[in-house]
């Protein structure tokens, strides 16, 4: 199968937070992270937020957040608990 993915994959285990105002917040983990976004694997999946939207993250680290100001991120598929997001913009 021949890759199309325009920026390599970093793996990673980062703490996300997902936000959203139709559901609340996602508790999730960034499993690989590149330029263009993150697969992220969440533990609390109340709603799978629709293919499109757009949400805001916050990546965390074991004290203190990466960003302060979340980024915002589509969601481009969803699997069972994995959803793949991508940097709004990239």
């Amino acid at each position: 199968m021949e890759e199309r993915r325009k920026y390599e994959r970093t793996p990673t285990s980062i703490r996300v937070e997902i936000s959203h105002p139709a559901f609340g917040y996602i508790i999730g983990s960034a499993k690989d992270v590149s330029d263009g976004g993150a697969q992220v694997t969440v533990e609390n999946l109340p709603t799978v937020p629709p293919v499109g939207t757009i949400v805001d993250v916050k990546f965390k680290k074991l004290v203190g957040r990466i960003n302060e100001t979340p980024v915002p991120m589509r969601v481009m598929h969803t699997y069972r608990n994995v959803l793949g997001l991508m940097f709004v913009g990239s």
